[in-house]
C-alpha cells in the first residue's frame, strides 16, 4: 500500500468513527421532553411538532410504515429485497431531513445520487416483462399491490411537503428527486405484484 493509499484509508476510518459519535443510541424511548409539543432536529434545535421539516420526516416514517404493510402481505420476488433495501434508504432520507444545513450541523446519513440511480435500475428491471400502458391504472388488485399503491400515494405526499420545504429552507440535493423517483418505483411494483399474481391491469374508463 502506497502513502497516498494508507492516508485515504486512514482518512476514510476517521469519517467512520465520526458518523458512529454521531448516531443517536437509543437507551430510553419515553423522555417526556415533548410533552410541551416540540421535538428536538438533529443538531439539538427544538422546534414544534407541527414545524414543516418534522412534517416532512414524519411522513417519510409514515411511508416506510406503509412498506412495511405491503412487505408483510408477503410479495413476489424480487420484490422484498428491493423493499428492504428501500426501507433502509428512508432512514437515511429522514436522517437527512432532521439535520438542517448551517451551523450545528453534522454529518449523518444522507441521500445520495446512487440511490435514486439504484431505484433507477430497479425501474427497469421490474418494467422489463410488463405490458406498456395503455392509460392511467385503478389502485387495487392483489392485497400486496394494492398496499404498494397505498405507499406511491404517500410517497407522493412526502415529496410535496419536502418540496414546500425545499422553498423555505435548504434541503439535501436528493431529496425531492429519490421521492420522485420512488413514487415512480412503487407504481411499478404494484403492477409487477399484480402481473405476478395473475391480476390484470383494470384501466381508467374516462368514457363511463
Amino acid at each position: 500500500m502506497d502513502l497516498g493509499s494508507e492516508f485515504r484509508l486512514v482518512e476514510s476510518l476517521e469519517t467512520a468513527a465520526k458518523l458512529k459519535r454521531s448516531m443517536p443510541r437509543i437507551t430510553k424511548v419515553t423522555t417526556r421532553t415533548g410533552d410541551d409539543g416540540t421535538t428536538a432536529l438533529s443538531n439539538g434545535c427544538r422546534v414544534g411538532k407541527d414545524n414543516l421539516r418534522i412534517e416532512a420526516y414524519g411522513t417519510v416514517d409514515e411511508l416506510n410504515s406503509v412498506m412495511g404493510v405491503a412487505m408483510a402481505e408477503g410479495l413476489s420476488e424480487p420484490l422484498p429485497a428491493l423493499l428492504e433495501r428501500i426501507q433502509n434508504e428512508l432512514f437515511h432520507l429522514g436522517s437527512d431531513l432532521s439535520m438542517p444545513e448551517g451551523e450545528g450541523a453534522f454529518s449523518v446519513p444522507r441521500i445520495e445520487e446512487r440511490h435514486t440511480d439504484a431505484l433507477e435500475a430497479g425501474l427497469e428491471e421490474l418494467s422489463r416483462d410488463l405490458a406498456a400502458l395503455e392509460n392511467f391504472v385503478l389502485p387495487g388488485g392483489a392485497p400486496g399491490a394494492a398496499r404498494l399503491n397505498v405507499a406511491r400515494a404517500v410517497c407522493r405526499r412526502a415529496e410535496r411537503i419536502a418540496v414546500r420545504l425545499s422553498r423555505q429552507e435548504n434541503v439535501g440535493p436528493d431529496v425531492v428527486r429519490y421521492l420522485n423517483r420512488l413514487s415512480d418505483f412503487l407504481f411499478v411494483a404494484a403492477r409487477f405484484e399484480n402481473r405476478a399474481r395473475g391480476v390484470a391491469d383494470i384501466l381508467w374508463d374516462s368514457r363511463s
